[in-house]
């Protein structure tokens, strides 16, 4: 079909149309007596408003805070002061070690225990404790402190035999190097010390009290 006739048709089709003007006319009536909507513009968020949000949020738990603390300072009130703890005082510094003397022999055997102090005590009590082996008598004791400052006792208690000096009341023990020593017979042989003890309680003139515990655990060379 060329382009000059599908004009014509066209043209032909327009001047045959014939509109509806009753309907028209009632769309238009209708339009103009409906009320116009009213449109609200969108406004974005503003950030005082979420500002708004969080400090009623905070405001709520501070309140909550002070609530609770309100009520623990009334709980702690109606409470009763406890009593001041006062720590001990710290105890004498000192150093202790045991070995056995060389001069012991196959029969005799000698526990020496050498005790330093770095400040003076006022209160201390020395014990060595030398298991029941086979043959196992005391045969003496000594100590380089001066005999009359101390209460010396040997006693056998729950297979052992135990050396024990107290310094009595009064006296002092002034800093430097110590010896206690037991000695004891014992059955032929070199003697296993290995379960003797000894155990030291040194007590300072403010009261601190240190205690020291240690053992021999060479046997004695013949």
């Amino acid at each position: 079909m060329d382009e000059a006739r599908l004009r014509r048709e066209l043209r032909d089709a327009a001047l045959a149309h014939r509109p509806d003007h009753a309907r028209i006319l009632a769309r238009v009536e209708r339009g103009i007596a409906a009320p116009a909507p009213t449109v609200r513009p969108v406004r974005p968020p503003s950030r005082w408003a979420g500002r708004r949000v969080v400090i009623v949020a905070v405001t709520a738990a501070v309140a909550g805070v002070l609530g609770l603390g309100g009520l623990a300072a009334t709980t702690l009130a109606d409470r009763p002061a406890l009593p001041a703890t006062t720590l001990p005082a710290p105890g004498p510094t000192a150093r202790a070690t045991g070995t056995i003397d060389p001069g012991s022999n196959r029969w005799w055997a000698q526990n020496d225990l050498a005790l330093t102090t770095d400040t003076p005590v006022t209160g201390l009590t020395v014990e060595l404790r030398i298991v029941r082996t086979p043959g196992v008598v005391s045969t003496g004791h000594w100590r380089t402190r001066p005999a009359e400052d101390f209460t010396a006792k040997v006693t056998e208690e729950a297979g052992a035999l135990v050396y024990r000096w107290t310094l009595k009341p009064g006296r002092t023990v002034p800093p430097g190097p110590h010896v206690f020593a037991g000695q004891y017979n014992h059955a032929e042989g070199v003697r296993d010390a290995s379960a003797d003890t000894y155990t030291v309680v040194l007590t300072g003139g403010d009261g601190g009290r240190t205690t020291l515990r240690g053992g021999f655990g060479t046997p004695a060379e013949s």
